[in-house]
């Protein structure tokens, strides 16, 4: 039925709150920047805020997303390239493990996942690609399924545009080379993931950390709790 599988991760495979997080990521950000030494903390945390959105905003594909994040964050922060190569190398390896305290595993994930694993098909992390690699691989261990042959992981280092543009999706599909409409998208985002049926994806929504501002203009193929979405899982690959 489907030759890859690509699930979101915050919120999908793993049990997280990201509006609550990214306030101690923040946080954690701004510690380290005044323990270095840096003149104003907060308008650093601001300006990778900023640069971020701006990140997800671009969709001219000429970069990858960390490209386009340095040379804008560059631009506008007054120190050199390698203090802040330094500085976010510092986070994410030693501040950033630390919040692993806001995000669980969800019961049966690791389960599931070491189910399809087994099978001839390809499985994708596709998470909202504005994160280097290391700190995406910290909350696949924190999901319980960090230890898995992904297909693929779309990281900030190589992926050209992030969610919702169609263009992300369309770029997991060349790299793994499968059709779209041979690909199912599992996420619990409706503005950031369902945009996948553009591309002719099939979708499962995810019910059980919710997002939807109710300005989607795309439907779920599927759409359930956990149960549904395990019981999803073996009736449609075993």
């Amino acid at each position: 039925m489907f030759e890859a599988i690509l699930f979101d991760l915050d919120g999908t495979l793993l049990d997280i709150d990201m509006g609550d997080f990214f306030q101690y990521y923040f946080r954690a950000m701004s510690e380290l920047a005044a323990e270095k030494g840096f003149a104003d903390p907060a308008q650093l945390v601001k300006l990778v805020d900023r640069c971020t959105w701006d990140m997800i905003r671009d969709r001219s594909g000429g970069n990858t997303n960390k490209e386009a994040f340095l040379d804008n964050f560059l631009a506008r922060w007054p120190y050199s390239e390698d203090q802040a190569t330094d500085f976010f190398d510092e986070f994410y390896a030693a501040r950033f493990p630390l919040l692993q305290q806001h995000g669980k595993a969800f019961p049966g994930m690791q389960e599931m996942m070491a189910e399809l694993c087994k099978q001839d098909r390809k499985i994708v992390i596709a998470t909202q690609a504005i994160f280097p690699i290391e700190p995406i691989q910290c909350r696949l261990d924190w999901a319980g399924v960090g230890d898995f042959p992904y297909e693929l992981v779309t990281s900030y280092e190589h992926m050209h545009y992030c969610k919702p543009s169609a263009e992300y999706y369309a770029e997991i599909a060349e790299r793994i080379g499968v059709d779209p409409a041979k690909c199912l998208m599992v996420g619990n985002d409706t503005g950031a993931d369902l945009p996948a049926s553009a591309l002719g994806m099939k979708t499962f929504l995810l019910e059980e950390r919710l997002i939807d501002k109710g300005n989607s203009p795309y439907r779920p193929d599927w759409r359930g709790k956990l149960s549904d979405l395990y019981s999803f899982m073996k009736e449609a690959f075993n």
